[in-house]
């Protein structure tokens, strides 16, 4: 079955407005929030408002020859749209739609001259998720049973908000909180840091997972300073604390401070940048973001050497996009799924699903449906072209 096409769309949004229930604004809208630009007091420090993070999402479509369609999702879609269109799609079009392996190494081949990761990786992974919906559609199966097949009945979740009380009410009995300070701030951010770890452990209990992203806003030297004092808190893990291209800082940071777990790689592109923070073992959970890696053919390679090393793989939002949950159904050693909660407290779960199948969480847990490809619900009126 030959593709026919490959374009970008935006999905129309939903009504804006408070949602119903809601009671107060959530963490997103009002808590400071440290990224790496962060370093400059130019720049706001609310997530709603840091230039880069807010980013235009896009959908990829591939159609085969029948005119059945799959659809991808990913970011960035001003930069990704041109390379799809100008790049990829004059490469796949024509080929065959279940040649997976294949299409995956001609783009990253076709690439490496001005640069196979970065966004061009995030356009990619867009590409990678429609083709595998589509191969699901095609075959009327579900993703999950293409990969491998279900290993659990349902996906454990944390919830990464800082609206605890909100999650504990909701059933989730694994959390992951904010990062309000860059390493600029020195020991009063060390402060402010334990503080708000200290007040979150409080909150939650010894027996809940609690675990903090800095955003890549730390240095190595921060870092461990802020580890020592984190002990007492006995955090699952330290997310991201230094930026991607940093290897280095990452292997003196495992031998700096060995016994808390730190994960990374929702901003590492391709195979080969994850294949190098395993042969240095200076990070023990993998968190891939299959919509930014290059895609879910990308994750499932990552995974396996992960896997080989002893090492978890936990896809960045697995919980919340289609082809993180189908991964973490079907993958063994990836036992645990993060569920970014971006609706304010008060507003049920079910209210604040914005792409058309997917499930929300139950208590704690979710499970995507048996429905072909990624169960999505898209109907053709939901699509306006991105040009």
């Amino acid at each position: 079955m030959k593709i026919t096409s490959i374009d970008a769309w935006r999905v129309r949004a939903p009504a804006s407005g408070p949602r119903p229930g809601a009671r107060r604004p959530g963490y997103l809208e009002s808590a400071k929030h440290a990224f790496p630009i962060g370093k400059y007091p130019e720049f706001p420090n609310t997530v709603m408002k840091i230039p880069g993070v807010i980013h235009p999402e896009i959908w990829l479509r591939v159609t085969a020859e029948d005119g059945t369609w799959g659809v991808g999702q990913c970011h960035w879609g001003d930069l990704v749209e041109p390379i799809v269109r100008a790049h990829f799609a004059p490469l796949l079009v024509g080929r065959d739609c279940f040649a997976h392996e294949y299409l995956n190494d001609l783009m990253w081949r076709y690439s490496q001259r001005f640069g196979a990761t970065g966004i061009t990786t995030v356009a990619q992974s867009g590409i990678d998720q429609a083709l595998w919906d589509l191969k699901g559609k095609l075959l009327q199966q579900p993703v999950y049973r293409l990969i491998g097949g279900p290993c659990r009945d349902a996906v454990e979740l944390y919830v990464t908000t800082d609206d605890l009380d909100w999650a504990m009410e909701l059933g989730f009995r694994a959390f992951k909180i904010s990062n309000p300070v860059h390493y600029d701030d020195g020991l009063a951010g060390i402060n402010l840091l334990e503080d708000k770890i200290a007040k979150a452990r409080e909150q939650v209990g010894p027996n809940a997972e609690l675990m903090f992203n800095p955003n890549m806003s730390f240095n190595v030297e921060f870092t461990v300073r802020l580890m020592e004092r984190l002990r007492p808190y006995h955090l699952r893990w330290l997310e991201e604390p230094l930026t991607p291209g940093d290897l280095e800082g990452h292997i003196q940071l495992k031998k700096s401070f060995p016994t808390l777990p730190i994960a990374t790689g929702e901003d590492h592109h391709g195979r080969h940048a994850f294949r190098q923070l395993v042969e240095h073992r200076c990070v023990d959970i993998l968190q891939p973001d299959l919509r930014w890696c290059g895609g879910l053919t990308e994750g499932l390679k990552i995974y396996a050497i992960a896997e080989a090393a002893g090492i978890a793989t936990i896809p960045h939002a697995g919980g919340n996009t289609p082809a993180g949950l189908h991964f973490a159904y079907a993958m063994p050693e990836s036992a645990i799924a993060e569920y970014f909660l971006a609706s304010a407290p008060g507003v049920a779960l079910k209210d604040a699903v914005t792409i058309p199948g997917m499930p929300y969480a139950k208590d704690g847990r979710i499970a995507p449906s048996d429905a072909p490809g990624f169960g999505l619900e898209f109907r053709e009126a939901d699509f306006v072209p991105w040009r």
